[in-house]
């Protein structure tokens, strides 16, 4: 009960994420895509990559934030397990943990406090 919660579906980055944070900030929880985004002159207007991803996540000033729409169908050309791997180490550059932002396994559940 009284979550603050975004799901971004799919998008691009901007400074909409910006004026969300601004807005409705701090959230609870971020769901943002961090896969489908090569090849970027084709994709980055409707898909975040990973390290835009990160971006979102600290202009949402979000306390977590869940990176989701990878690896369950190969539908672009990054290779299929690059895109957790490259949002956990933008998020390391940043000074973020994995608490803050986490990549789920496929099928894997989490409670949130």
């Amino acid at each position: 009960p009284g979550h603050r919660v975004y799901f971004a579906g799919d998008t691009g980055y901007g400074p909409h994420f910006a004026e969300i944070g601004e807005r409705t900030g701090p959230l609870d929880l971020a769901l943002l895509p961090i896969g489908c985004y090569q090849p970027e002159w084709f994709m980055l207007p409707v898909h975040l990559n990973p390290h835009q991803a990160v971006q979102a996540h600290l202009d949402l000033r979000a306390k977590r934030t869940i990176g989701m729409h990878w690896g369950t169908f190969i539908l672009a050309d990054e290779p299929f397990r690059e895109p957790p791997r490259l949002f956990r180490q933008s998020a390391r550059r940043e000074g973020l943990s994995d608490e803050e932002l986490i990549v789920l396994r496929h099928g894997q559940t989490i409670t949130m406090p």
